[in-house]
């Protein structure tokens, strides 16, 4: 049973005040029709300078980095989101399908040579990097320990505090030095046309250049890993849905829908802050405070989904919030369904005798409150691996 659907059902109902991730006072919201009203609310603010002095205190970051989506709202938000939402349509996305089935095996070429995995480290985690890396135009030689980075900045070491610090400052060396070459060798990717809305059309300042290249492969690489890892992990928890999955691939699409609404990668929304006091559930939230927005509480809420602690494959679990709602709305959930749907397919095909290689209770996550993901999945598939690859 997922950690957040636990937490989901110990909460309240109404909005309460609570502890945020920095440590200050926030307002925490679980139910899902006020959630799902209060990501599309344009009195809640992204911006953080709409915050109360000493009221917030989230994950500080350099302006190259930190004037992002995340961050902005209209018309900003507008402005910026228009240059890459054409690059993550459904149809464009579609043109992926055979590069990352391509990828997905690929990588487990590799893993069907032995007997036993850990399919985060080994498999979830380098094929998003991978695929985002090519839509960007990152060359192989330039990629580097992405994860590493991530892991500083949502997922601390609490014994080592400079790692967040360090991440940083490598941070700021990579993206401008690439985007530098970029320049010098333009090619037929996203980063070339985002660095082509910089310096001909004037549509973006070098901080928010710098900045969206940033977002783009820290989402497209952060919730995809997890998404992945906590799928493979629900199905081996749910021997009966792997069973039925595995007898009809047809499932799987809509299946990408239960697995994001079960166990989603991020517990909880970009916080926000009103900018007038603002009714939410009964509860008056005065202007300036933190809101925070329980994706796991409002997609584990019975009321809007039967049995939500039970993984369902069959389930219309059409609405979830696990990747937002309105205009903030993951602008890379297309990639993301596909990633997810091409990597399940593959391990499907390839390893069909999957199980854990350690006692479930030995199975640990990130100590984090902004993302759900695991350290690692070990696990074992005897000699079954199939060295065949399927078609896409």
């Amino acid at each position: 049973m997922p950690t957040s659907q636990n937490q989901a059902q110990a909460q309240p109902k109404l909005p309460y005040r609570t502890t945020g991730t920095d440590g200050k006072p926030a307002w925490l919201i679980t139910r899902y029709d006020e959630v799902r009203q209060a990501l599309a609310d344009p009195r809640l603010s992204l911006d953080k300078s709409n915050a109360l002095p000493g009221m917030y205190s989230g994950l500080s970051l350099p302006p190259a980095l930190d004037v992002n989506l995340l961050n902005m709202d209209p018309p900003d938000h507008t402005r910026i989101r228009k240059l890459v939402t054409k690059a993550f349509t459904a149809g464009r996305v579609e043109q992926l399908r055979e590069p990352i089935h391509q990828i997905a095996n690929d990588l487990l070429d590799d893993l069907v040579t032995k007997d036993h995995a850990d399919l985060v480290g080994e498999f979830a985690a380098p094929l998003p990097i991978m695929v985002i890396c090519d839509l960007l135009g990152i060359p192989a030689e330039d990629r580097t320990d992405f994860r590493a980075w991530t892991d500083a900045l949502v997922a601390p070491d609490p014994a080592k505090p400079q790692q967040a610090k360090e991440a940083i400052g490598a941070m700021m060396r990579f993206y401008p030095a690439l985007i530098a070459r970029k320049r010098a060798e333009p090619g037929d990717d996203l980063l070339t046309a985002m660095i082509a809305a910089r310096d001909e059309d004037d549509r973006l300042s070098e901080d928010e250049l710098t900045s969206l290249a940033f977002l783009i492969l820290f989402a497209g690489y952060e919730n995809v890993v997890h998404l992945i890892g906590n799928a493979i992990l629900g199905l081996l928890d749910n021997p009966e849905q792997l069973k039925a999955l595995q007898a009809e691939r047809s499932l799987l699409p809509a299946a990408i829908e239960e697995f994001a609404r079960y166990d989603g990668p991020a517990p909880l929304a970009v916080r926000r802050f009103p900018l007038s006091d603002v009714e939410i559930g009964g509860v008056t939230i005065p202007q300036g405070e933190t809101v925070l927005l329980s994706l796991g509480g409002a997609n584990h809420d019975p009321s809007r989904f039967a049995e939500p602690e039970r993984l369902d494959l069959r389930r219309n679990a059409t609405g979830h919030l696990a990747l937002g709602h309105g205009i903030h709305y993951c602008v890379g959930a297309p990639l993301a369904r596909l990633e997810t749907e091409m990597a399940l397919a593959a391990v499907l095909d390839r390893l069909p005798a999957l199980a854990l290689a350690v006692p479930r209770d030995e199975i640990r996550w990130r100590p984090s409150m902004r993302t759900r993901g695991l350290l690692a999945l070990p696990v074992t598939y005897g000699k079954s691996g199939k060295t065949e690859r399927p078609g896409p």
